[in-house]
C-alpha cells in the first residue's frame, strides 16, 4: 500500500502548484494545437479545413459535457491519484491522435483528450486552493492558471512550429512527451492536502450536488460563462478581424498573437494578486474595462494603432479574470473538485457560446458583429457579478460576525 504524503495549507505557494500549472500547459497546448495545424491535418486526414475546425469544437464540447462525470468517478480517490489517472487518459488520447490515419479516429482522440483535460483543470484548481492558506487562494489559482496563459503564448506556437517542420504527428508526439513529463513531476512533487475542515472536505455526491443549488454559486458560474464568452467572441475571429478590417498583413498575425498572449500573462499575474482581498471589485473593474476595450475595438477596428491598443487591453482584462472567478466560485460553493470542474465546464461553454453565436452573426452583420456580441455578454456579466458585492465574504474573504441572542459571536458567510 502506498503511503499518501499530505500537505498542510501554507501562506507560501508550494512547488506542487507550479507542477499543476505544467500539467495545464500540456493540456492547453493539445487543445489549441489543431488551430495551428489545420492545413497539415486536412491534407493528412483527407478532409477539408472546415471539418478540421470542428475538431476544436469537439474538444470543447467533450470538455464541457465529459469533464464533470469523469471527476465524479474520481471523487473518492486522493487528488494526486486522480490527477495521475487523468494524465494517463489524456496521454492515451494524444497517442491516438499521433497515430490517427482517419478523421473518425482523430475525433475519438479529441473526445478522450477533451474529457481528461477538463477533469484535470477542475481537480488541479481545487488542489491548488487547498494546498495554501485561504487568504492565498487567488495567488495559487493564478499560478496554476499561468499554465493556461503559457499554453496560449508558447504552447500553440510550439505545436505549430513542430508540426510545420516535422509533420502534424510530431506535434502530438511532442504533446505526449510533455504529458509524460507532467506525470513524472506530479508523481514526484505533488502532495495531497492535509485533512480538510468539514467545509472543504470531500463530500458525498448528494452533498456536492446540493452545493450547486446556492444562488450565489449559480450567479458566479453564469458570470464566468459570460466573461469568457465576451472575450472569445472577439478572439475566435482574431485573424480575420485584424487582417480584413484593421489591415494588418497576415505575416504579422503571429506577432499580434504573441503580444496578446503576453498581455494575458501580465493580466493574470496582476489579477492573481488582487483576487483574494478584492475579488468582486477586481471582477467588476476588469469586466467593465473589457466593455470599454471591446467597444473601442469595434469603433476603431480600421485604425491599426488604436485597434492594437484595444486588443492588448482585452488581453489584459479578458480571460485573465480566471483567478478572481475561481476564488468567487470557491467561496460561494467550495474548493472540492466537482465544483471546480463544473466551473471549468461553464468557462468552456463561454468559449463555445462566443464562437458559435459570433459565427452565426458574421454572414448577416460582418466581422464587427462578434465584437458587439462581446460587449453585450460583458454587460450581462456585470449584472451577474453585482449581487456578490453585498456579501463581505464573497467580496473580500472577510467573514462577518453575527451576534446571536445569547451573546455568542458566530461567523456568517
Amino acid at each position: 500500500m502506498t503511503t499518501q504524503t499530505r500537505h498542510t495549507p501554507t501562506r507560501a505557494i508550494p512547488l506542487a502548484v507550479y507542477i499543476l500549472a505544467a500539467g495545464i500547459f500540456a493540456m492547453v497546448t493539445s487543445e489549441f494545437a489543431v488551430a495551428g495545424l489545420m492545413p497539415q491535418l486536412a491534407e493528412g486526414l483527407g478532409t477539408g479545413i472546415e471539418q478540421i475546425g470542428y475538431l476544436v469544437t469537439i474538444f470543447a464540447v467533450a470538455m464541457t459535457v465529459g469533464g464533470p462525470p469523469l471527476t465524479m468517478l474520481l471523487l473518492r480517490f486522493p487528488p494526486k491519484n486522480a490527477l495521475l489517472t487523468i494524465i494517463a487518459v489524456f496521454l492515451v488520447g494524444n497517442v491516438i491522435a499521433a497515430l490517427a490515419t482517419s478523421y473518425a479516429v482523430m475525433v475519438v482522440a479529441r473526445i478522450i483528450s477533451g474529457v481528461a483535460s477538463q477533469a484535470f483543470f477542475g481537480i488541479a484548481v481545487s488542489l491548488s486552493a487547498r494546498l495554501v492558506d485561504e487568504r492565498m487562494r487567488g495567488r495559487a489559482n493564478g499560478v496554476a492558471m499561468n499554465g493556461l496563459m503559457l499554453g496560449t503564448l508558447l504552447g500553440l506556437p510550439l505545436a505549430t512550429f513542430v508540426g510545420g517542420q516535422l509533420g502534424w504527428q510530431a506535434a502530438f508526439w511532442t504533446i505526449s512527451l510533455l504529458t509524460v513529463i507532467a506525470a513524472i513531476l506530479t508523481l514526484a512533487f505533488v502532495q495531497n492536502p492535509a485533512d480538510d475542515t468539514p467545509e472543504e472536505a470531500p463530500r458525498s455526491m448528494r452533498d456536492e450536488l446540493t452545493v450547486l443549488r446556492r444562488p450565489q454559486l449559480q450567479l458566479a458560474l453564469i458570470s464566468s460563462t459570460l466573461i469568457i464568452g465576451a472575450t472569445f467572441s472577439m478572439f475566435s475571429f482574431f485573424t480575420p478581424i485584424f487582417t480584413e478590417i484593421a489591415g494588418f498583413p497576415e505575416s504579422l498575425v503571429p506577432l499580434l498573437l504573441l503580444a496578446y498572449g503576453a498581455a494575458t500573462l501580465v493580466g493574470n499575474m496582476v489579477v492573481a494578486r488582487l483576487a483574494d482581498r478584492h475579488t468582486i471589485s477586481t471582477l467588476l473593474a476588469g469586466t467593465g474595462l473589457n466593455v470599454i476595450f471591446l467597444a473601442g475595438l469595434g469603433l476603431f477596428t480600421d485604425v491599426p494603432p488604436l485597434a492594437l491598443v484595444f486588443m492588448l487591453g482585452i488581453g489584459l482584462v479578458g480571460v485573465t479574470m480566471n483567478p478572481a472567478m475561481a476564488v468567487r466560485v470557491q467561496r460561494a460553493g467550495s474548493t472540492t473538485p466537482l465544483v471546480n470542474t463544473i466551473h471549468a465546464s461553464f468557462i468552456t461553454f463561454g468559449v463555445i457560446l462566443g464562437s458559435a453565436i459570433g459565427s452565426a452573426l458574421i454572414p448577416a452583420y460582418g466581422l464587427r458583429a462578434p465584437i458587439a456580441l462581446g460587449i453585450t455578454l460583458a454587460v450581462l456579466a456585470l449584472l451577474a457579478i453585482l449581487p456578490a458585492f453585498t456579501t463581505a465574504y464573497l467580496r473580500s474573504g472577510h467573514r462577518e460576525q453575527v451576534h446571536a441572542r445569547d451573546g455568542e459571536v458566530v461567523e456568517a458567510r
